[in-house]
């Protein structure tokens, strides 16, 4: 063989290696739940909610019951989205500093096409969504509130008749459309549209965040009402509505799943579905013969631990398990450009540690021994067993033990055993030593908007 046939033949081996390698990259579907705590899914025991699409991905995917966000959806948002404990870069409320690198700009980068539907509040600049790596749109409360004045009263409209943004162009629904329903629709689409290429949804959906109201599956369901009159509902059952909430945050996740099916790609899709926050508090789930009373907005088991289910039937060994390990949101960049094979950003941090282990059941590999939360004035260190929560300049400190989800018993220093007390002290140093990193990857406007904001919300 002539030494150019030679040339040629291994050129086209490798062209061919290299269009099978990116013809496998596996396609990222992120869900975050808004204010849906762990007790909420019937997989993990919830005795009054019913979630038999998430139930059936956990079955065949891997559950985690260890899983912790920040109490509230903003901060949890942006450790998400960076990758990076919020102590280094979370500015205000509201608002994602614009030099940060999101997933999304690593996936488009290696060649993804990228897409983002349901509740943003990370900035009204029309191009926010676009700035940060997402392609397409489809979001509440992006360049406006998602209220409206009618009569003199204000109505939440992020559910039945629904005010959204198309990529930045706003949209008001008044013929009996489901906000949530739109932004599931925009995503199955935007499925079909891409399915030869590899590609990223990003979906915080707009469920289960009061008010609670009447979904489409609701008896009272009212296609002409424009919203509620009051921030957590005005239609006064908020338990059987939050059911009801749940029960259609899962039927859209059925939705997805079978579009996954119908376009072709779903062997080769990773599913990740978590929440942003402890469940509101207004709702008292029967969970595992207790009841369990929402958390949100406080540094508690309630408030920050959320539900965690992965599915990937073409990358997960030995699918059905139920695992213990630590996991916190910084994890889920790692976990994302590893199975992507696009790269983490230049100088970043290294807060999160990737998932992938667990996954291929190698959870040995995985290094992780405790989570941090930083919010409002206040910093928690937390492994399986013990959490170690502290106002952010150490004081008013204390350890709480828990025998099980929901299950903590605080302890006085006087009580601890001597294991306990060298536990609390790791846990302070962690404290002192992430405390230096305040805003220090933040941009420049960042770190005058971060140092304004004294009490961190």
């Amino acid at each position: 063989m002539k030494f150019t046939s030679v040339l040629t033949t291994l050129a086209a081996l490798l062209l061919g290696a290299f269009t099978a390698q990116a013809n496998d990259q596996p396609n990222i579907i992120l869900i975050m739940a808004d204010d849906m705590g762990y007790e909420a899914l019937s997989s993990n025991g919830s005795e009054s909610c019913k979630s038999p699409n998430l139930d059936k991905l956990a079955a065949k995917g891997v559950r985690f019951t260890n899983c912790f966000s920040n109490p509230i959806c903003t901060p949890s948002r942006v450790k998400l989205m960076t990758g990076q404990y919020n102590v280094r870069n979370y500015v205000k409320f509201g608002w994602l500093d614009r030099e940060q690198t999101t997933f999304a700009h690593q996936l488009k980068a290696a060649g993804y096409a990228t897409a983002i539907a349901g509740k943003w509040q990370l900035g009204r600049d029309k191009d926010s969504p676009q700035h940060f790596g997402f392609e397409q749109s489809c979001l509440w409360q992006h360049t406006r509130s998602g209220r409206s004045n009618e009569d003199g009263k204000n109505i939440d409209r992020r559910f039945v008749n629904p005010q959204l943004e198309f990529n930045g162009v706003e949209k008001d629904f008044t013929n009996g459309e489901y906000g949530p329903q739109v932004c599931t629709d925009f995503i199955c689409d935007f499925i079909d549209k891409n399915k030869k290429k590899p590609f990223l949804v990003y979906y915080p959906m707009i469920l289960t965040h009061c008010p609670f109201d009447p979904t489409p599956d609701s008896t009272d369901w009212d296609p002409k009402r424009l919203g509620s009159t009051t921030y957590k509902g005005d239609r006064n059952d908020p338990q059987r509505h939050f059911r009801d909430m749940v029960a259609y945050a899962d039927r859209a996740v059925g939705q997805i799943v079978s579009q996954l099916e119908k376009s072709g790609v779903r062997d080769n899709t990773l599913i990740i579905f978590t929440g942003d926050n402890g469940t509101d508090t207004p709702i008292v789930t029967p969970w595992n013969g207790k009841k369990v009373v929402g958390g949100k907005g406080t540094m508690s088991d309630t408030g920050t631990r959320v539900p965690l289910i992965v599915n990937w039937p073409a990358g997960i060994r030995k699918a059905g398990r139920v695992v213990d390990d630590l996991v916190e949101f910084t994890d889920v960049f790692p976990t994302i450009c590893e199975v992507t094979t696009a790269k983490l950003p230049k100088n970043h941090p290294g807060d999160g540690a990737s998932i992938v282990p667990v996954l291929r059941n190698q959870a040995g590999a995985r290094k992780k021994d405790w989570v941090y939360i930083w919010y409002r004035n206040q910093v928690m260190v937390r492994n399986k067993q013990y959490s170690f929560v502290a106002k952010q300049d150490g004081s008013n400190a204390a350890l709480t033990r828990y025998e099980g989800s929901f299950n903590g018993t605080k302890l006085k220093d006087s009580a601890l055993t001597k294991t306990e007390r060298a536990l609390r002290k790791q846990f302070e140093a962690t404290i002192a030593r992430l405390a230096k990193a305040r805003l220090s990857t933040a941009s420049e406007e960042g770190r005058i908007q971060g140092l304004k904001n004294k009490n961190n919300r």
